[in-house]
């Protein structure tokens, strides 16, 4: 116990793989009792942006960006869009501000991750309504993405990773070079979503930009169907890692699974 009554951090801390975990009870009482000067809730990263003045700290930039676009999405395709946009675009600045300002969390990790998929999961929903032929493909798309990244996460957890980001190149080529590349992630990501985007400002611009001088199939484009056209590829590339993702971080779980099975025949000749 410490001098103000509180568990010892230190005491509750066990090893498993290359980090140490926490007990669950131990971190509750630690996230209730941080100060102010060191309180994770309250890191750069995870504020960036925030209404603070008006919001007391309670909400996020990104959350109330996709609130915003969602709000606005059925009526204001303008509004929409600039809430949408900005909300990732900023996800890509609070990573480079978590390591410049020394503030890395894995509360912000997984915030950031939740936010990811919520946002285009939303999108996706008005995309169903919006193009009901193909609303089957656009819950699948929902369930890819929240299935190979959840089982991603914990399939990085029960191995002792301290990121899910952290994939070496024996696990996956693919996956290290998606997650270790700054680049690639931002340009994959970007496309993925400018694609999803293009579909839904589809259904609301229709006149075309007038390329017909340059090619006749060009006539009749709209700039969202221009958009549209080369992120489709991306897209297809970004649910490609994600089915990687998937297959790998299940053959992980897998792996684990007979591991300890074995372990535990061990241990039980060893009591017979």
């Amino acid at each position: 116990m410490t001098k103000n009554g509180s568990a010892n951090p230190s005491r509750k801390m066990r090893r498993r793989g290359s980090i140490d975990v926490v007990d669950a009870k131990v971190a509750v009482d630690l996230a209730t009792a941080q100060t102010y000067s060191e309180n994770v809730f309250l890191f750069i990263p995870n504020l960036i942006g925030a209404i603070v003045l008006c919001l007391g700290h309670i909400g996020y930039t990104r959350i109330i960006l996709a609130g915003l676009s969602l709000h606005f999405m059925s009526y204001h395709p303008k509004y929409c869009t600039l809430a949408y946009v900005i909300s990732c675009l900023l996800d890509a600045v609070d990573g480079q501000a978590a390591r410049a300002l020394g503030q890395t969390s894995k509360f912000g990790a997984v915030l950031d991750m939740v936010t990811d998929r919520c946002t285009t999961s939303c999108l996706l929903c008005y995309l169903s309504s919006a193009y009901p032929n193909f609303a089957v493909v656009f819950q699948l798309l929902i369930s890819l993405d929240f299935a190979s990244h959840y089982m991603h996460m914990y399939s990085s957890l029960v191995t002792g990773s301290r990121s899910h980001k952290l994939v070496t190149s024996e696990v996956s080529r693919i996956l290290w070079y998606y997650y270790n590349d700054s680049r690639t992630l931002f340009f994959m990501c970007a496309g993925n979503e400018l694609f999803f985007v293009s579909l839904y400002l589809m259904k609301w611009v229709d006149t075309p930009i007038g390329l017909g001088a340059y090619s006749s199939w060009l006539a009749g484009l709209t700039w969202p169907e221009l958009v549209a056209i080369p992120s489709a590829f991306v897209c297809a590339g970004k649910n490609i890692i994600n089915l990687v993702q998937l297959w790998k971080a299940s053959k992980i779980l897998v792996g684990v699974d007979l591991a300890e099975r074995a372990h535990a025949r061990e241990l039980q000749a060893k009591k017979e």
